[in-house]
């Protein structure tokens, strides 16, 4: 997820190294745009709690308490599980579809059966072809994947859905797929992750209404407004998720949303290192960058320098995770859950609390 954006070719001259400061996804939670650019919002439609634009040294932060609080957690990191924090839900994620529509790089549960709260495994699919091949009707394959969901979902309280690439037609098939898990799940909590939406769209495969009332949670990613490929901007504007927020509870209901929000950052750079050149251009490059080491690998020109880059970076701290979670308490929500453990600051954990029971 750290493709730059694309420039003029004239504009390119020079070959540079950037670094992509954290790339979040899952892809997870995701490559997905905003169906809605965030200049065409209209200012009265935003709920009135939006943040200030600064903070002054020494702010006290509010403590944001919720029913449930959700967290992502990838196989492998597991150390980024710290029980002192106030998680309800850990969701384990690792699990994909592979080539041939079997469930595979399942994580080990008893890498986390210490944890005191809910814990649910969560599948991934990666690739619109493979996810049409999995989901059609009638299929061996779908109804294999469907055997291994099951599962490998014996010893966990619950299992989530994050297929992010579902083919603009197979919308239905998607739709069954979801109610043959639900009837062969039982009593265990059926969550689903879905793409960020302002507005319903046209045959929108991800429609919340439909999905809502098959599943018991839905987790909204609303992230990555502004992602690898499009220009520099916050991963989740206050702006932007308060739109976000308001048609999720409006479509879902408040019993079933879980708010995402982002742990991570990302960084853009103002030249790609990456592509292909023709020999006019690296001629050019020699020249201008005043290129005098030209080594030979086996026969084979080679050289490197060094020329000066812009990164712009947009990331998340407790102020900004703080004022999010207030935007959402305020609104009504009373579920959030994050993408994912190991990327927060750590001065992040002491702003939020899970709803103490009657």
């Amino acid at each position: 997820m750290s493709d730059i954006k694309d420039m003029k070719k004239k504009d390119i001259t020079v070959i540079a190294f950037i670094v992509v400061l954290i790339l979040a996804c899952k892809s997870s939670p995701s490559e997905i745009q905003s169906e809605v650019p965030v200049d065409e919002m209209q200012d009265e439609i935003v709920y009135e709690y939006l943040p200030p634009d600064s903070i002054a040294p020494g702010t006290q932060l509010v403590v944001s308490q919720y029913r449930e609080i959700w967290a992502y957690l990838v196989a492998g990191r597991e150390n980024a599980l710290d029980h002192s924090h106030p998680i309800s839900d850990l969701v384990y994620f690792g699990a994909e579809v592979d080539s041939y529509g079997k469930l595979t790089d399942i994580p080990n549960f008893r890498n986390i059966q210490t944890f005191r709260g809910r814990k649910h495994f969560v599948v991934a699919c990666n690739s619109r072809a493979l996810t049409h091949f999995v989901l059609k009707v009638g299929s061996n394959e779908r109804k294999a994947l469907i055997e291994d969901l099951l599962d490998a979902s014996r010893l966990y309280d619950g299992l989530q859905i994050d297929f992010e690439y579902i083919p603009a037609k197979d919308g239905e098939y998607f739709l069954s797929f979801l109610r043959e898990l639900r009837a062969g799940l039982g009593n265990k909590i059926f969550s689903i992750a879905l793409p960020a939406r302002t507005k319903t769209l046209v045959d929108d495969v991800y429609d919340y209404k439909k999905i809502a009332p098959i599943v018991d949670r839905i987790l909204i990613m609303a992230y990555d407004e502004h992602w690898s490929g499009s220009k520099p901007g916050p991963i989740a504007s206050m702006r932007w998720c308060n739109l976000v927020a308001r048609y999720a509870l409006d479509t879902i209901g408040q019993e079933k949303l879980i708010m995402g929000l982002p742990f991570y950052g990302r960084s853009w750079g103002s030249i790609n290192p990456n592509r292909a050149l023709v020999y006019s251009s690296i001629d050019e490059i020699i020249q201008k960058e005043h290129v005098r080491n030209i080594h030979r690998e086996n026969g084979i020109p080679m050289f490197t320098y060094h020329p000066d880059i812009t990164a712009t970076i947009y990331y998340e701290d407790a102020f900004s995770l703080s004022t999010r979670l207030e935007m959402y308490k305020k609104m009504g929500v009373g579920a959030v859950g994050f993408w994912r453990l190991g990327q927060e600051t750590p001065a992040f954990w002491p702003v939020i609390e899970l709803e103490k029971l009657p």
